[in-house]
């Protein structure tokens, strides 16, 4: 039995069942369950269904329990990321210490208007901390270098991304570095080949499984320019990524638009923006400063308050 030491979330008479409620990494396994195989997706479900028991049992213990090969459940930790089983146990130990508040109930077709909203705003919230406490300080301190050095900044994203991606361009552009941003697939594969070294895309997508854009990420690195993704954790895109900002963020199939992705993609692009202007210093300021007074100058006086 492989050691390691328990350690105890915050409410343990919850139960197992609520702490999938609690847990970032246990939110991670339940957003990528679906690109997983059939053996790997049994392992998943049981640590889903019983985190606790996992973390005080060997990796030969949980394959007999699930009824699949030791190589099946390295299989599992190894496409979420993980270097063994050991690794595993413990960041997950270390999730379910942490306590995220991930609070929410899906909308069901039953549901009345009064109850809509707040579940929909329930598992916003939950999933922006999640994400928030996710997020890898070395990984945006290296997409901060990146983008503060760039050239030219291209943003990638098809369907409900691209949208993601037009908002990036609009703050980016304010910095005074060239930047643009394409939704169409065939366009991002040919500007892609057109980067230069110096030059960063950052591709966005909440599930990271559209081929088109990781071929358009691919020439892009094969023209000389930095990958940053903003997508799920070990997804086909984060691979090609030269740095990857992880949103593992399930969406709730009773809503038919993929809302909760987008809202956590919006944000990580304001983290980073926010940190590229802070690193920039004061010149960046002064700019900014500018491009408001132009907003100022443009609007109906009279009527701030």
């Amino acid at each position: 039995m492989d050691d390691l030491p328990i350690i105890t979330p915050p409410d343990p008479s919850s139960g197992d069942a609520d702490l999938r409620q609690t847990s970032a990494l246990l939110g991670r396994i339940e957003a990528s369950i679906g690109d997983l195989r059939k053996s790997e997706r049994a392992v998943a479900e049981f640590v889903l269904g019983r985190p606790n028991e996992v973390l005080n049992i060997s990796i030969a213990e949980l394959a007999y329990r699930v009824g699949v090969s030791q190589p099946t459940v390295a299989r599992f930790v190894n496409a979420l990321g993980f270097t063994g089983f050991k690794d595993f146990k413990l960041r997950l130990a270390q999730s379910l210490a942490s306590g995220v508040p991930y609070v929410h109930r899906d909308v069901g077709p039953d549901d009345t208007l009064d109850e809509v909203a707040p579940k929909v705003f329930n598992r916003t919230i939950g999933a922006l901390i999640s994400v928030r406490n996710q997020l890898d300080a070395v990984r945006l301190q290296r997409a901060v270098e990146l983008v503060t050095r760039a050239g030219r900044m291209e943003f990638y994203g098809i369907g409900n991304s691209g949208i993601v991606a037009t908002d990036a361009q609009h703050k980016f552009f304010r910095f005074g570095i060239p930047s643009v941003a394409y939704s169409d697939p065939h366009t991002q594969g040919m500007a892609a080949t057109l980067l230069e070294e110096g030059d960063v895309v950052v591709a966005i997508s909440a599930s990271g499984r559209t081929p088109e854009l990781i071929r358009a990420c691919e020439l892009a690195r094969d023209a000389g320019a930095e990958v940053i993704a903003i997508t799920a954790s070990g997804s086909p895109l984060s691979r090609v990524a030269n740095v990857v900002l992880a949103a593992d963020v399930p969406e709730d199939p009773d809503i038919y638009a993929p809302m909760t992705s987008r809202i956590a993609h919006l944000a990580i692009i304001d983290v980073l923006s926010v940190s590229v202007a802070l690193a920039s210093g004061p010149e960046l300021i002064k700019r900014l400063e500018r491009t408001k007074q132009t907003l100022r100058d443009k609007r109906i006086r009279g009527f701030e308050n």
